[in-house]
């Protein structure tokens, strides 16, 4: 069939892909172009603004008590609740202690727990996605029911009933979240390996007499490292937040132990007798490290998978 315009003669097939070229052109400008050096100089400056916020915040929260020789748990009852000071650039919090040392390191405590839970939730997604892809048929439709009954329960929820068994565990922390967040790590996964299975080189490569499991550990899974490793990237900023969700509520980390889910539980109270500085720095950096692994992860997912982008016609 053709359509005729004023210009011609149009197929059917022009006509069905105009309004996916319109789609992509929008959506996404081609790199070369004016819009497409624009975006790149935009994600450039998002990767430095982050890579810098982040590799600072993370110094400050390994070196300054060491620098300055302090202890974050000193208290000292005589100087509870003092606002902002040279002496105290962050405040005090109701105990008396520095609220700078005691925000760095509860950031440096809620990264080090959010990267764990990261790194646990992608290799268990990949793990599972990868054998649904590669085994399809039953196994593939069983393990997509368990990560459909996963989804049905809210995360958080999931999370409080894990730690409530083991109250005051940074391994029930960590469980919690891991357990809670592989699911979409493991449709990620699968979708590409399901992609990858139709490629001509695993075709050759069970034509000449390799195993599936051999395909999947030479082939597959090497293949799907760049978009395990981004998961793990956008899984820290929202790991963070669980972990801090489930410290404010009291379900957390140890009390004893500095987090930002800790420092913000324990300055509610204080806000509303005026101190908001207890609540406020913590806050803040908490936002600026969630927005500096986002800058990162943006980058990330535009730059280092060439392959899917010219796939797309990117």
């Amino acid at each position: 069939m053709a359509e005729v315009t004023g210009s011609g003669v149009v197929t059917a097939e022009r006509v069905a892909q105009a309004p996916a070229q319109r789609w992509r052109s929008a959506a996404r400008p081609r790199a070369g172009t004016p819009r497409g050096r624009a975006a790149g100089s935009r994600a450039r400056a998002r990767l430095v603004a982050g890579a810098a916020t982040l590799v600072a915040l993370a110094a400050a929260s390994v070196l300054l008590p060491w620098l300055g020789g302090l202890d974050e748990r000193v208290v000292d009852y005589g100087a509870v609740r003092l606002p902002p000071s040279p002496a105290h650039p962050f405040g005090t919090d109701a105990h008396g202690r520095d609220l700078l040392l005691r925000s760095f390191a509860g950031l440096r405590v809620s990264l080090l727990v959010a990267a764990a839970c990261a790194v646990v939730s992608t290799v268990l997604g990949t793990l599972v996605g990868a054998v649904s892809g590669v085994l399809g048929g039953w196994p593939d439709r069983l393990l997509m029911r368990v990560v459909d009954t996963v989804n049905a329960v809210p995360h958080l929820l999931l999370g409080i009933v894990i730690v409530a068994l083991y109250r005051g565990s940074v391994l029930a922390v960590i469980a919690s979240i891991a357990l809670t967040h592989w699911t979409g790590v493991a449709r990620i996964v699968r979708a590409e390996v399901l992609s990858l299975r139709e490629r001509p080189f695993v075709d050759a490569a069970i034509s000449g007499g390799a195993s599936r499991w051999r395909v999947l550990r030479r082939h597959l899974l090497p293949a799907v490292v760049p978009q395990a490793a981004l998961s793990t990237v956008l899984l820290l900023p929202h790991a963070v937040w669980h972990e801090t969700a489930l410290s404010f509520l009291g379900l957390g980390l140890p009390p004893h132990l500095a987090s930002i889910g800790n420092i913000l539980g324990e300055g509610r109270a204080a806000v509303l007798l005026g101190s908001w500085w207890i609540v406020t720095f913590p806050a803040v950096l908490l936002v600026a490290s969630a927005l500096a692994v986002a800058g990162i992860a943006a980058w990330w997912r535009d730059r280092a998978l060439p392959r899917r982008r010219s796939e797309l016609g990117l």
